[in-house]
């Protein structure tokens, strides 16, 4: 079992940055593949972005890319998301996500945290 806890969340503008952590309590961190899902008003959760285990492999939303980079540290049982230019259609909560080993989908979720950007 791992537990997350998303944080870095706020209200920024256009074409600012912003850094999303989480951080994973439990056995075994360097197991899972990471991954930040999405969920603006009204819309169904995305994907966005995902890491492997030991951190040489990542896929990115095509929206995402080129402006998001994903990163994780197994010593500190931490996945960062960088997120750089954001516009006002990155509003959403972001979640922290992990899957593990031999599953399909990813089985344990963060609570999540908010990330507004202003036109």
């Amino acid at each position: 079992q791992v537990q997350l806890v998303e944080s870095g969340g706020g209200l920024v503008q256009a074409g600012d940055s912003l850094r999303l952590s989480c951080a994973a309590s439990g056995r075994s961190f360097s197991s899972y593949i990471m991954g930040w899902f999405r969920q603006a008003p009204g819309k169904e959760r995305e994907f966005v972005t995902a890491i492997s285990q030991s951190g040489t492999s990542r896929t990115y939303a095509d929206s995402v890319k080129g402006r998001f980079t994903i990163a994780r540290d197994n010593a500190k049982n931490t996945v960062l998301l960088q997120m750089n230019s954001l516009k006002p259609e990155d509003t959403a909560v972001y979640y922290c996500a992990a899957k593990a080993l031999g599953y399909s989908d990813y089985n344990h979720w963060g609570q999540g945290t908010q990330v507004t950007v202003s036109s």
